[in-house]
């Protein structure tokens, strides 16, 4: 059985998709035409709150020497400083209105001084003033500081602050800088602490001092330099131990428990008599008599290792660059086994090396080959309070000291048996004058395959000066 559908009945729906369209762009045209109508009717309605435009003339003020520029800061801490001064808008003040906080500002009086000189000759010049600004609450505890050479005024600044004041009198907008060019950062600290003490203490020395500053390097070096660099620390730290108060009293308690040798006392005494190095006139053996440590001191070794290196890379010694006496026993030199015994004696060259260079570079005869020589800064800083030279010249008594010097580590290398000629020829000196200076060190001429042999006999034994008998 078939039924009928009066058309009038007959619902057309439409899918979801085109219903969706027609939805959207019909709500977007009712949005376009709801806000051009809010536009116009805000244009036909006066504005309440409009501010009246003026029109200013603009001023800019400089620096002036005899004037503080405004201080500027800010309170992270969230501290109204005029908090008690809104009480006076209160048509019945509950409580008495309490005084306004004191404000101080520190100043360098050094760097004052400085930056009033270059303001003068170059008034749009950046300053570095140092600034502090304290602000103390009155009856807290608690002050707020601020300055303008730590903490975040440290920090990279790209720019430059200007404070702007508007005078509606005159309708005049003043721009002025502001005091060291820094928005000061006001912390809370606690008002008589010892730490804020020792900062005002700090701020007003200005420097830090130059053990500070050395401290400081040295410090940046451990971390970031060269290895190199950092053993070379070491050893001068090593070096510089007797300046410790504390390394001063326990050597002090040591020599107080050591015995004397009162008769090698009485023998150094002659040592700047004599004008040699010092000496034991009482040893038993000729490595007693002029002790070598006397004469190299401990933290001097590690200096003189240019020598060793060179043999023990398998190169050849510079002729021009190391004396005679050197370059003839350099191969008496390789012929030693033992390394600890290769690397003293090769130290004890490279000093007698060290000292021949130091007496040319002072003379007027040997500038020329001790012009390129490099000496460590320790050897050289020795050389100077030991020889003291005047005027780029050494004096005689200096000469004959720096001679005996050389003479008695030549005496070393060759183990108390040596010929005078070659160290002779290093020291520009006529052979008699060198016999007579190993003589005034006690050692004896001998006569071997027609060359004079000097050797050095112990106990020591020193010529006794001539004396002179009046003819009658």
């Amino acid at each position: 059985m078939g039924m009928e559908l009066d058309s009038s009945h007959l619902l057309v729906s439409e899918s979801p998709q085109t219903a969706t369209k027609k939805s959207k762009k019909k709500r977007k045209r009712e949005k376009e035409r709801d806000d051009g109508a809010a536009a116009a009717q805000l244009q036909n309605e006066p504005t309440i709150n409009e501010q009246p435009r003026l029109d200013v003339k603009l001023e800019l003020v400089n620096n002036q020497v005899d004037k503080t520029p405004p201080v500027v800061g800010y309170f992270p801490s969230g501290y109204n400083p005029h908090k008690t001064n809104d009480i006076n808008d209160a048509q019945e003040p509950i409580l008495p209105l309490a005084a306004p906080p004191s404000v101080k500002l520190y100043r360098n009086a050094q760097r004052a001084k400085v930056e009033k000189s270059s303001r003068e000759k170059n008034e749009k010049g950046r300053t570095s003033e140092r600034l502090e600004l304290v602000v103390s609450p009155n009856g807290s505890n608690v002050e707020f500081v601020g300055n303008s050479y730590k903490g975040e005024a440290m920090a990279a600044q790209m720019c430059t602050y200007a404070l702007g004041v508007l005078d509606k009198a005159t309708q005049t907008l003043k721009i002025m800088p502001i005091a060291g060019n820094k928005i000061l950062r006001l912390e809370p600290k606690l008002r008589g602490s010892l730490a804020a003490d020792k900062e005002h203490a700090n701020f007003e020395n200005g420097e830090i001092t130059a053990e500070q500053r050395a401290a400081r390097i040295r410090q940046l070096n451990v971390q970031y330099g060269p290895k190199k660099s950092i053993i070379q620390d070491k050893k001068m730290q090593a070096l510089r131990k007797g300046d410790d108060p504390l390394s001063q009293k326990d050597l002090g308690r040591k020599i107080e428990n050591a015995p004397i040798n009162k008769d090698a006392l009485e023998s150094t005494s002659g040592h700047s008599a004599r004008n040699i190095p010092p000496y034991n006139s009482s040893a038993i053996t000729p490595q007693e008599a002029y002790p070598l440590d006397g004469i190299i001191l401990t933290g001097e070794w590690d200096f003189l290792g240019d020598i060793y290196k060179i043999l023990q890379v398998g190169g050849e010694v510079a002729s021009n660059a190391y004396p005679t006496f050197v370059c003839n026993r350099i191969q008496k030199l390789r012929e030693i086994q033992d390394e600890v015994e290769k690397k003293r004696l090769s130290c004890i060259f490279s000093y007698i090396t060290h000292l021949i260079k130091f007496k040319d570079q002072h003379s007027m005869d040997g500038v020329a080959s001790a012009r390129n020589h490099q000496f460590p800064s320790i050897i050289r800083q020795k050389f100077f309070e030991m020889f003291n030279p005047e005027t780029r010249r050494l004096s005689v008594d200096k000469i004959d000291l720096l001679i005996s010097y050389v003479l008695v580590l030549t005496l070393y290398a060759d183990d108390f048996r040596t010929f005078p000629a070659d160290v002779s020829n290093d020291l520009r000196m006529n052979p008699a004058t060198v016999k007579s200076h190993y003589r005034n060190l006690g050692c004896k001429m001998e006569r071997e395959k027609n060359k004079f042999l000097v050797t050095l006999s112990v106990p020591l034994e020193f010529p006794q000066p001539k004396r002179k008998f009046r003819k009658r």
